[in-house]
């Protein structure tokens, strides 16, 4: 609760908590989650609820459909039943008295889901429209149980899928993106419900405006969130994962790694984008257009204080704040003196590569022009040289290399703008390791360098540098 400045009356606080497949994975997972919520609600504050499908329920319904397009006698039953009774063993845990009613609109999905799984069968074809409907009753079904779980604590709670609450999306199935008209529709529907219920909402999806389900992308359900939270015009949105919060590098690589107490919205996308796996890429747009504070915290461990994303982050005197980390990448060099001077030639690369949907994650260029160099994920290469070898065929540039073996690291700090020696110091610890820069790329907002090694490289650089910064260290200022 928070002080309106009207006597001492408080107005409510209004969250948007977003719970991933680990925090509804079961039951025990699922009580955890009422009880964060609930505590919410019952102080006097509004909360919607967005979660995730429980943890590989999304991967085994892509497995399925996968096979009912190809297999001759594909048997989906043994599939639809390991989900009933994952779905039944946790509302018997956190919902009994509420499991005849789940249950059934449970069956109601899962005979849905089972006739369109046998459509595609029969018709030996998975569309994209059909696999986006498919995969989102991962969601359909997690979100019946949460809603039960929080009428068995006493709460007003329906499940409500992302469509209905307003999301509308345009119609690239499987990386769909919320449009503008989203906002309204989502502040005429959600927030009504705020005010004696808890809305338990379906991650991951929305709507066309001809009511086609489509998904967000995988790690999608972060992105419905933050558009969701834009659209009640939340007070904060928590994410709320299995992590303690955004680390300074990945704790697989770093053992000792430690969790940031403050990130900007700027420093969280450069992270975001270049491998950390605790914020969806997107999910920061939504927020920072309406200025909403991002709490990344641990269902598990909810009295740690997590990470916190904001606006200008906080003053710190680290220059450089974390490292990420992306390996099976690969590296693609178009040379040739033919491009030099010569306007069109990046259009014409790029444009091959959006055909073939081959995205590019780092771009770099020589000043001589004569060199354009691009690192995509190592599934894309074979698609990104069939795109670009008729380029050189017509005489664009000279010649096309590729390599694989190779990894991209990206050094992130908003304390890097007009930080002079930064550079110097990220490359002379890669030089006492031994260790050769293959590429290399800045944005202009001087927030993140990156850089490309062979992928044997790749951990040891990250573990020179977060030595050379001493991110493990907490400074005074955190």
């Amino acid at each position: 609760m928070i002080k309106n400045g009207e006597g001492d009356r408080e107005a409510p606080m209004r969250y948007l908590m977003k719970f991933g497949g680990t925090s509804v994975a079961d039951g025990r997972s699922i009580g955890q989650v009422v009880e964060l919520g609930g505590a919410c609600r019952r102080s006097g504050d509004e909360v919607a609820v967005v979660v995730s499908a429980m943890r590989g329920v999304t991967d085994g319904l892509i497995a399925c459909a996968g096979e009912m397009a190809t297999t001759e006698h594909p048997d989906a039953t043994p599939f639809l039943a390991s989900v009933r009774e994952r779905q039944a063993r946790a509302l018997a845990e956190v919902a009994p008295d509420q499991m005849d009613q789940a249950l059934g609109e449970i069956d109601a999905r899962l005979a849905s889901l089972a006739n369109i799984l046998q459509a595609v069968h029969t018709l030996r074809e998975l569309t994209p429209r059909s696999r986006d409907y498919i995969i989102s009753f991962g969601e359909r079904f997690s979100a019946v149980v949460v809603a039960a779980a929080f009428r068995q604590q006493g709460f007003r709670s329906e499940p409500l899928e992302g469509g209905a609450a307003g999301i509308l999306t345009n119609d690239c199935h499987g990386e769909a993106m919320a449009l503008p008209e989203s906002g309204p529709r989502i502040c005429e529907r959600v927030v009504p419900l705020l005010a004696d219920q808890v809305p338990v909402i379906m991650g991951f999806m929305g709507c066309t405006r001809d009511g086609s389900v489509t998904t967000l992308g995988r790690s999608g359900s972060d992105y419905s969130a933050a558009v969701l939270a834009a659209g009640i015009d939340a007070d904060e949105c928590w994410i709320w994962t299995d992590v303690d919060g955004v680390m300074t590098s990945d704790p697989r690589l770093i053992s000792d790694a430690r969790v940031i107490p403050a990130v900007s919205y700027l420093e969280a996308m450069e992270l975001s984008y270049f491998g950390a796996k605790v914020l969806h890429p997107r999910s920061i747009e939504p927020a920072m257009a309406k200025g909403i504070t991002i709490r990344v915290k641990n269902t598990f461990n909810p009295d740690y204080p997590g990470t916190i994303l904001i606006a200008d982050g906080v003053p710190s005197r680290r220059v450089v704040k974390a490292l990420s980390f992306i390996d099976r990448v690969a590296l693609v060099n178009c040379n040739g003196a033919q491009m030099i001077g010569r306007p069109g030639v990046a259009n014409a690369i790029f444009s091959a590569l959006a055909e073939r949907e081959v995205n590019v994650m780092m771009i770099s260029q020589g000043s001589s022009e004569a060199n354009i160099s691009l690192i995509i994920d190592e599934g894309h290469l074979e698609a990104a040289t069939e795109a670009l070898i008729p380029l050189v065929t017509c005489g664009l540039f000279r010649e096309l290399s590729t390599e694989r073996d190779v990894a991209a690291v990206a050094v992130v700090g908003s304390g890097m703008a007009g930080a002079p020696g930064t550079g110097g110091r990220i490359f002379t610890a890669l030089g006492r390791q031994g260790i050769n820069v293959m590429m290399i790329s800045q944005g202009s907002s001087e927030a993140n360098i990156s850089f490309v090694v062979r992928g044997d490289d790749g951990p040891r650089a990250v573990r020179a540098l977060h030595d050379e910064f001493r991110l493990s260290e907490r400074c005074d200022d955190e």
